[in-house]
Order: structure tokens, then C-alpha cells, then sequence
């Protein structure tokens, strides 16, 4: 498979996806936004959770 034909099939699929992409309702979007927010806190509880830890093994 040469390079112009790898090129042409990925301009091929990438056309295919946005005919069926849509743009997403209020709705959707603050869903989105919710669980987004909900992954951010849980990662920060995490490393805080961690970087408290270290600090109690390591006392510095």
C-alpha cells in the first residue's frame, strides 16, 4: 500500500465519520460536562491521597 493510496483511504473514512456526526443538545452537553468534571475531582482526590501518603511514609 504506497503512501498516496494510505492517504486517500484515510481521507475516505475521515469524510465517512463527519456525515455522521451531529451536533450534541443541551442536554447532552451538560451530561458531558458533568463527567468531566466528576473524572477531574476523582483524579485530583487521588493524587492528593497519594501525595499524603508520601508525605506520612517519607515525612518530608
Amino acid at each position: 500500500m504506497d503512501a498516496v493510496e494510505r492517504i486517500r483511504n484515510f481521507l475516505s473514512e475521515s469524510k465517512r465519520v463527519l456525515m455522521v456526526t451531529r451536533k450534541p443538545g443541551m442536554r447532552e452537553f451538560k451530561l458531558a460536562v458533568k463527567i468531566t468534571g466528576i473524572g477531574m475531582i476523582l483524579i485530583g482526590l487521588i493524587g492528593m491521597i497519594i501525595r499524603i501518603i508520601g508525605y506520612l511514609v517519607t515525612g518530608s
